[in-house]
């Protein structure tokens, strides 16, 4: 019995171990797995890290367009130093977000704004109606609903046209104390032309995700309200230099003053903005004055063409009678503090009808001085002859003075004194002959000369 216990527990006892040998073999091959998964899974995760790393450092590159300079923001503050701090069209590496911030500023872009706010009120019909609604009699102006300039009533009397740089009056005032009121439509067209300036001090709302910043500046939002009350202000502080018809018919003049100072304005606040252009588009008269003022229009040119007729005809006159010279010649004769030299100079200028008569004047003063002394030669050989034979001399000279008439008449009749014989009648046909024809004078052979 024991031999077989001891066969029996010989042969039992070696299971166990039997069964160690594959649990020890699957823990082995289950770590590998593990550790191999893990190995991979480390893998994925460096190359996705990787691949994050790369992503968010490519997400630094930005275009800047070319009509753009834009502006990096680093923690709030703004990159770089003078030139550096704008970056030029083209493409731009910065840090991701949140480090790095670009700005980009359209500053060739030219951006126009109509300013209606000096116009009358209109309905939707009145703006898409092609001819404007006349005005009811019963229909006055309100002030609270339609929009209007001030122009003074008189022009203006100060020694210079232009106005100040700061305040844009005009040196001279008014010489009426009444004023008038127009209607106005402008087109502002303006760019940035100073990109840092802008951003620092011109206040623009946030950029939303899916806005566009071009359309954010330039709208409500953005830099529109300061232009729209900047500009307003500049037409009022303009126009009130201006009557009402310069309002009416200036198209460069009052547009050119405020667009000077509009820029100064925009200028002394820092706002990098040019103005580039401002133009008048319409300038009308109240509605309700509308005929009363056409009329006054019309006589006004009226006027003025009469005025520029005479004016015309005043130069075309003075031209014709002395040349260019004229006004001045005429203010040297009254000037007794002119010096004959300086006479004389204006005297060889002058020229027209004037010039003439004095060259005919001239011309027969040397034919009588000549012809004087022709006569005075003529005697002064003839008196030695008339202190030897005075009677000769005169006889002679009377025979050809009457030889002289004679030839210059077409009949001649020699009367015979009839010396004791009275109570005689004489008569004398006169051109008895018709085929007789007088001699031409001096008109008519003038004539057939011509």
């Amino acid at each position: 019995m024991a031999e077989k216990h001891n066969e029996h527990h010989k042969h039992s006892h070696p299971h166990p171990p039997a069964l160690k040998e594959p649990v020890t073999a699957e823990l082995d091959a289950a770590g590998k797995s593990l550790s191999e998964a893990l190995r991979i899974s480390f893998i994925i995760l460096k190359v996705i890290m990787v691949v994050l790393i790369v992503a968010f450092l490519a997400s630094g590159f930005e275009t800047v367009g070319s009509d753009e300079q834009a502006i990096v923001m680093r923690f709030g503050k703004i990159r770089g130093i003078g030139e550096q701090r704008l970056l030029g069209p083209g493409p731009h590496w910065i840090l991701p977000y949140p480090i790095d911030e670009i700005i980009k500023i359209p500053v060739e872009r030219k951006v126009n704004l109509a300013i209606n706010s000096f116009w009358y009120f209109q309905t939707k019909e009145d703006m898409l109606a092609e001819k404007p609604r006349p005005v009811r009699p019963d229909q006055p102006l309100s002030p609270t609903r339609d929009g209007y300039c001030i122009t003074r009533s008189e022009k203006r009397t100060g020694p210079s046209d232009d106005m100040s740089a700061d305040s844009g009056a005009a040196p001279g005032s008014s010489g009426g104390s009444d004023y008038n009121i127009a209607h106005t439509k402008w087109q502002l067209t303006y760019q940035i032309d100073d990109p840092e300036q802008f951003f620092r001090n011109v206040h623009v709302a946030d950029v939303k995700p899916g806005d566009v910043y071009f359309d954010v500046i330039t709208g409500d939002n953005g830099v529109k309200p300061l232009l729209e009350n900047m500009f307003e202000d500049a037409v009022v502080t303009t126009m009130v230099n201006y009557t009402i018809e310069e309002a009416i018919s200036s198209s460069e003049r009052i547009p050119r003053d405020v667009k000077r100072l509009l820029q100064d304005k925009l200028d002394q606040a820092l706002s990098g903005i040019k103005v580039v252009s401002v133009q008048l588009t319409k300038s009308e008269p109240p509605r309700q004055v509308q005929p009363a003022f056409e009329a006054s229009i019309m006589a006004s040119q009226a006027a003025q063409k009469t005025k520029t007729q005479s004016r015309t005809y005043a130069g075309n006159t003075l031209n014709g009678a002395a040349g260019p010279v004229a006004e001045e010649l005429f203010a040297a004769l009254h000037n007794k503090n002119l010096s004959d030299e300086a006479k004389e100079i204006l005297w060889s200028r002058l020229a027209g009808a004037a010039q003439e008569k004095i060259a005919e004047s001239r011309a027969y003063r040397t034919k009588i001085i000549e012809t004087a002394k022709a006569n005075a030669d003529y005697l002064e050989r003839l008196l030695p002859e008339y202190n030897q034979r005075p009677q000769l001399v005169l006889q002679e000279i009377y025979l050809s003075a009457l030889e002289k008439i004679l030839n210059n008449a077409d009949e001649k009749f020699v009367l015979q004194p009839a010396g004791a014989a009275r109570d005689k009648e004489l008569r004398i046909l006169l051109n008895r002959d018709p085929g007789l024809k007088p001699k031409a004078g001096k008109g008519q052979a003038a004539g057939q000369g011509q």
